[in-house]
């Protein structure tokens, strides 16, 4: 967190980075007990929504967000195909089960293992401490960082290859072989809008999940070549920097995810998320339903598609704001100057 040349400066309970930013045991402890919300999270909205749902009434217009994703994946159909929730209840509280173990993870990061990775007796868990303005320590965690990524895709493949996911051209699960056609690829950068084909969604992913462990590998193993000069980051690195790029990264994610959910229907299916949606401009872009819904409900009886792509459009532009706060800060800028220093006379 940005001092302004303050060593012993102090932050209010509300800034909780402050907490873990030379701390790399109490980062771990903070990872874990979020991981455990997002878990605790999943399985409880899972089960709320089940709860809830009335088969009467197409799942896309009840806001069931979380079924719908689970519909997506093939989870929930019984052996003739149609969809009745089976099993997701077991999906929901495994979800609750894990949101304790990493809730547990957290506690024990927190209260028992040493606040500093660099202070543990372990030589592998040393490797792992926080060196902001080291890029040789700070490339060997984004290395691994990359490995998990692309372990976690590669999941997703060969998921869609054995179990099968929902293909919205058929209306039932089928197995999805990745067609890795890096022409395809490349052109579906500028039109993923109009993505129709589950090989081609396979194939990306299959692509991705190979750049991350190469990358994750490369990382892990290279270390700074030549001088760590300004150019490479030198006096940039920081641990208000990394904030900074990782809300821009989570926002530009969720920006790109507004638009792809709004509009396409082969990731996203009518038959989970509701009609594709119908984009206005005010303040700032938004999206609407294109049928009439009865109100009441989740998101007063919005599709889960409008709810999904709005709430996702939003999170992603603050996070970019959060991003350019924090980027600034790490440049150096001071906040408090504005409420210091006089204002221009051309303002008044």
């Amino acid at each position: 967190m940005q001092t302004y040349g303050n060593p012993d400066v102090t932050y209010g309970w509300w800034a909780g980075n402050a907490g873990v930013t030379n701390r790399s045991g109490k980062f771990i402890a903070a990872h874990a007990a979020h991981t455990g919300l997002i878990a605790f999270a999943a399985g409880g909205s899972t089960l709320w929504e089940l709860a809830r749902y009335n088969p009467e009434i197409p799942m896309g217009h009840q806001s069931s967000i979380f079924l719908a994703h689970l519909a997506s994946i093939g989870i929930g159909f019984d052996e003739a195909g149609a969809w009745t929730g089976v099993g997701v209840a077991s999906i929901a509280v495994v979800h609750l089960v894990l949101s304790m173990v990493y809730g547990a993870g957290g506690l024990l990061h927190s209260v028992y293992f040493v606040g500093d990775m660099q202070d543990s007796e372990v030589l592998q868990a040393r490797k792992f401490k926080l060196e902001w303005d080291n890029p040789d320590n700070q490339t060997f965690i984004l290395g691994h960082h990359l490995l998990f990524f692309g372990v976690a895709v590669i999941w997703f493949v060969e998921w869609a290859r054995i179990h099968g996911i929902y293909d919205p051209a058929i209306g039932s699960i089928r197995q999805v072989e990745y067609d890795l056609n890096l022409n395809a690829i490349w052109n579906h950068q500028f039109d993923f809008l109009a993505i129709d084909s589950l090989e081609d969604v396979m194939g990306g992913h299959a692509f991705l999940a190979f750049l991350e462990i190469t990358g994750g590998a490369f990382h892990i193993a290279t270390k700074q070549t030549g001088e760590y000069t300004k150019f490479k980051g030198a006096g940039l690195l920081s641990a208000e920097a990394i904030l900074s790029w990782s809300l821009a990264g989570i926002g530009w994610m969720a920006i790109i995810a507004a638009f792809w959910c709004s509009q396409n229907t082969t990731v996203y299916p009518e038959a989970w998320y509701g009609e594709t949606l119908i984009l206005k401009f005010g303040v700032a872009p938004y999206w609407i339903d294109s049928v009439d819904l009865p109100s009441g409900g989740a998101f007063f009886g919005h599709t889960t598609r409008a709810a999904l792509t709005n709430v996702h459009y939003y999170l992603g532009f603050f996070f970019i704001q959060g991003h350019l706060w924090h980027a600034l800060r790490a440049m150096g800028f001071d906040f408090k100057r504005i409420l210091k220093e006089p204002l221009p006379a051309q303002l008044y």
